[in-house]
């Protein structure tokens, strides 16, 4: 049991606790993967079958890391080595929803190769329905969307919500706009990201579906558990009710995303729901300095909703945390990327810097700056799926395997362009091709013998060469030819796509296919870092999540920024209102050696200039831990060249 050796007394004591609920409060920094990892591999050498252990997280990133270091741990002991082929079921909750919903797609009358609905995909239906019924899709899209997407979150189904009164306009607008949507999915046979757990949740409520998944998985694992919606709470106690074997980690200082359902009290009352529970505190941290671990506990000692712990570390105390005021937003930008430049050229790797910020928009003005100094940057959040052709080659993937998936339908069929106009593809949708003329009956003849035979391909072949068949067969390989730049881009955009498939033709047939559409369909904002190219890494504070850098700027510490004007209009509780404090204590405790906090005198806001003052996160650090940076520069807005430190 040598691998023990590796743990502090708090994270071994979580280890050795394996039969009942367990509580694992984990600070940030403090090795909740590796307490995690390790109870698994202990599991599995108190002769647990690794198959009959679960381990659920939020994101593909993280999902593999687990995987990785399981594996890693298995293979470096050679009695464990036999082990290997049979690994715990480690992913997010949307694919284990997967999962069941493919083991059991005859019951929910749709096809085991149904199709997924990504965000760009909903928004694109959801527009459809509102131009249909006469409303602007530009003011009401993104709050029916979201309206809709919580509503599934707590589990309602639209029976549910069309049984209730309608209090305001836009529950009025959501009743008439959800059923249609609803028709859109079933007549394609597609589910939303929503309903990969709303259906599951559906299926566990059979009692013979529930008890065979509680026999399949006899110790459950779920990470960053303060994030947990209803659903997915309702999911993970129903599978964990028969044996109570379940061990959740997480820390409710770290709940930031309750604007997408996350309920904070699903940890804050686990020890209610399991009087047995045993609770363990990993409060030691290993990344951070103690300057920037005390500015986190004194910033998130304010918070009332949360289970009380202070972290501590054995690190260097460290430097003091650096604040810069900039005269405007152009100002703060600058002084970022040429101290990042600074920290480049004085030895530091470009991939251990990250600037944060809390808005979207506050990232042109920082690419700009970083561009105009030359320093190398990757923008997180720009997803390599949501490129357009990238788009296009899944649609061509996804329409071949499930031919009732009219969105893909429609927006392949004229790739390349096949003369099909927007009225030939109307009559198409309703089932009238019989007023077609023949010779586009006989392109469409075509087009979807070409389907079958991808159909063919992609059932037989692995997935890598299933992917450049289609690329070359559809035709879009040699539309891409053209020489032009844009186009050039694209067509080495598809073929990295091929070299992607291939990691995942190691699976036994069929199942490799599955998981690259799984994946593809479910990746998020941290599944975009390209860990083989350099660059200061820009991201908002949410995307930040997880990761870990040795120097942090936190840009545009501004009241009615960061803290955000429009959550504290909206604020409903005490709860509401501690979030933009989590979040900022996020922001901080993903520095490991250095901090910087920066904000704005003037900031220009949809056009406006706004004047400003530093944000209450700011007021509240004790000023023993702070230094301020000064930053001289021309009063012309060019490139500001001279900077004092």
């Amino acid at each position: 049991m040598n691998y023990l050796s590796s743990l502090n007394e708090a994270q071994k004591k979580a280890v050795l606790t394996l039969e009942g609920p367990v509580l694992i409060v984990a600070g940030a920094g403090a090795g909740k993967t590796k307490t995690v990892t390790h109870r698994i591999l202990h599991l599995i050498v108190n002769g647990v079958a690794p198959e009959r252990i679960l381990a659920i997280t939020f994101t593909n990133k993280a999902a593999k890391e687990m995987r990785d270091r399981v594996r890693g741990m298995l293979e470096s002991d050679k009695d464990l080595l036999r082990f290997r082929k049979s690994m715990p079921f480690m992913s997010t909750f949307h694919s284990l929803g997967v999962y069941i919903i493919k083991d059991n797609a005859e019951l929910l009358k749709i096809p085991r190769h149904f199709s997924i609905f990504d965000t760009t995909d909903t928004k694109k239906a959801l527009k459809g329905v509102l131009e249909e019924i006469g409303v602007d899709p530009k003011e009401h899209l993104d709050k029916v969307r979201h309206i809709i997407s919580r509503e599934k979150g707590m589990g309602h189904s639209v029976d549910d919500y069309l049984e209730r009164g309608a209090f305001d306009y836009s529950s009025e607008l959501v009743k008439k706009v959800w059923p249609k949507y609803e028709e859109i999915l079933k007549r394609e046979k597609t589910l939303d990201f929503d309903d990969l757990l709303l259906k599951t949740l559906k299926l566990l409520r059979i009692p013979e579906i529930l008890v065979k998944y509680q026999n399949r998985f006899l110790y459950i694992h779920v990470d960053e558990y303060q994030d947990t919606n209803k659903v997915q709470n309702e999911i993970v106690e129903m599978l964990a009710q028969k044996n109570k074997n379940i061990c959740v980690v997480g820390d409710t200082d770290q709940n930031i995303y309750s604007w997408r359902g996350a309920e904070i009290k699903n940890m804050l009352h686990f020890e209610k729901t399991y009087p047995s529970a045993h609770t363990f505190f990993l409060e030691e941290n290993y990344r951070s300095t103690k300057n920037i671990l005390a500015v986190a506990n004194e910033v998130i000692e304010k918070n009332t909703f949360r289970i009380p712990k202070k972290l501590f570390t054995n690190n260097k105390t460290g430097e003091k945390i650096s604040i810069f005021r900039g005269r405007n937003e152009v100002d703060e930008a600058h002084f970022i990327a040429l101290k990042s430049k600074q920290l480049i050229d004085e030895g530091t790797n470009p991939d251990e810097i990250a600037v944060l910020y809390r808005a979207n928009f506050q990232s042109r003005v920082l690419e700009d700056a970083f561009m105009s100094y030359g320093v190398p940057y990757q923008m997180i959040g720009t997803k390599f799926f949501e490129r357009k052709e990238i788009k296009d080659c899944f649609a061509f993937v996804r329409c071949s395997l499930n031919s009732e998936s009219i969105s893909d339908f429609s927006r392949i069929i004229n790739i390349p362009p096949r003369g099909i106009g927007k009225v030939t593809l109307e009559k198409i949708m309703r089932g009238k091709e019989i007023e077609l003329p023949e010779s586009t009956k006989i392109k469409l003849k075509n087009f979807r013998e070409m389907l079958k035979d991808f159909r063919n391909i992609l059932l037989g072949e692995n997935p890598s060469v299933s992917i450049k068949y289609i690329i070359k067969k559809s035709g879009m390989e040699d539309m891409y030819k053209t020489g032009l730049e844009e186009d050039t881009d694209r067509l080495e955009n598809i073929m990295e796509l091929v070299t992607l498939a291939s990691t995942y033709d190691i699976y036994p047939e069929g199942e490799g296919l599955e998981k690259f559409l799984e994946d593809a369909a479910l990746v998020s904002d941290q599944d975009s870092v390209d860990d083989t190219k350099n660059g200061v890494r820009l991201m908002t504070v949410h995307a930040s999540k997880g990761l870990e850098f040795k120097y942090v700027f936190i840009s545009g510490l501004e009241a009615d920024l960061f803290p955000h004007k429009k959550l504290s209009e909206n604020r409903k509780s005490g709860e509401d209102g501690e979030e933009e404090r989590r979040l900022f204590y996020v922001a901080v405790t993903r520095a490991g050696e250095k901090l910087f906090l920066t904000w704005a005198e003037t900031r220009t806001i949809f056009g406006s200039l706004e004047v400003n003052s530093s944000s209450e996160f700011i007021d509240d650090i004790p000023q023993k831990y702070i230094e301020n940076e000064s930053f001289l520069g021309s009063e012309s807005r060019k490139p500001l060249i001279s900077i004092e430190f």
